[in-house]
């Protein structure tokens, strides 16, 4: 696939504040208030938009768009970083990327045509992440920082669910395992071999950060020519194997994978970077950690009705006894995966992923 060009990062990643440790109270985007960073009060100070009153994102917070994005309930997304300048990401380990103190991300949802919530993840300091969530108002004209415990049923989804701001606690829940993760930014989302078949995958625009941008512009330290040369792709057996993996690597291997605090469950669904960046010619083919680890794998979780033992994490050819399946359709709370961040089932992926298992898992 070829490569999807960008901005120059280099010449665009400058934010107007700089922080290298705990903000001053007189910073534009950061408050300190008792001595410890805290998320600003409206959105429009955080730095995201440039100065001038109106809702223009400043131009040195990239765009991008993760290849496999997370199921938010059908809200429309974008999402933006800013990295601070002269300071490379370290990617020494692939799988585990350590951002620079200043960096930004933030995502914003919307549901039926208005903004309803911008999220912002903060490097505000060498201890830690500020996590803060952003209600918009009814004018559109800015947002204000929500509580800390979250805020319920901020707006309309369909005609029985509506939309809720998590807590901070929730946020800490889906991106703290042993580190702060951003979910959407890592070297197999921003891969340039891009999944054509990704379950809701969203079109790259030129100006969107991508593998090949950030290596142009070296802000990858150490500098890995094979992202590039090999980029990476997830191991599989076929095109919709690969795109199956990857929605449930987003989905679910957030908290399924091996460092987090389910890893004693040994159902390991989150994808790694690297299984095309040792020589191989194509990422298909040989084994796959989240097959291996759920296919024909007895389930611990039973569905109801099932019979004692009749379910498995994915029975080959058999969806009705499929827990992993039975969970994602659920909204209830003692059953639904994933526990957090939606209420409403993703139908198109439910739909995939029966496929998948009727046809191909035999």
């Amino acid at each position: 696939m070829r490569p999807v060009l960008g901005k120059s990062i280099g010449a665009l990643l400058v934010a107007g504040v700089i922080v290298t440790g705990a903000p001053s109270a007189a910073t534009h985007n950061g408050d300190s208030r008792g001595g410890a960073p805290m998320a600003p009060r409206l959105l429009s100070e955080t730095g995201l938009y440039a100065k001038g009153g109106r809702l223009v994102v400043d131009p040195r917070n990239r765009p991008y768009s993760p290849q496999y994005p997370l199921w938010s309930d059908g809200a429309q997304k974008q999402r933006w970083v800013y990295l601070p300048p002269g300071a490379p990401i370290d990617v020494t380990d692939v799988d585990a990327w350590v951002f620079p103190v200043g960096t930004k991300f933030w995502k914003e949802f919307e549901f039926n045509g208005r903004r309803v919530e911008t999220r912002l993840l903060w490097r505000a300091g060498e201890q830690g992440w500020v996590f803060a969530s952003y209600k918009w108002n009814e004018e559109q004209t800015d947002a204000a920082l929500a509580p800390a415990d979250g805020d319920v049923a901020v707006a309309e989804i369909t005609s029985n669910r509506r939309h809720t701001i998590p807590s901070v606690e929730e946020c800490r829940a889906c991106h703290d395992s042993k580190r702060t993760e951003i979910l959407g930014f890592s070297a197999l989302q921003l891969s340039t071999d891009r999944d054509p078949n990704a379950i809701h995958g969203e079109p790259l625009t030129p100006e969107m950060v991508t593998l090949q941008t950030l290596m142009d512009d070296g802000v990858l330290r150490p500098r890995r020519s094979d992202l590039i040369s090999h980029p990476p792709r997830i191991r599989a057996d076929n095109p919709r194997a690969r795109a199956m993996l990857g929605y449930l690597s987003t989905n679910c291997g957030m908290c399924h994978n091996s460092e987090g605090s389910l890893a004693s469950l040994g159902m390991l669904l989150k994808q790694p970077s690297g299984p095309r960046l040792h020589g191989e010619a194509s990422g298909e083919g040989g084994p796959n950690v989240a097959i291996e680890t759920t296919v024909r794998r007895a389930s611990a979780w039973q569905i109801p009705g099932a019979g004692n033992g009749a379910s498995a994490r994915i029975a080959p050819g058999s969806p009705d006894l499929s827990a992993l399946l039975y969970r994602m359709k659920s909204r209830r709370p003692s059953s639904q995966m994933p526990p957090l961040g939606t209420v409403v089932p993703d139908h198109d992926a439910i739909e995939a992923i029966t496929r998948w298992m009727k046809e191909d898992l035999k």
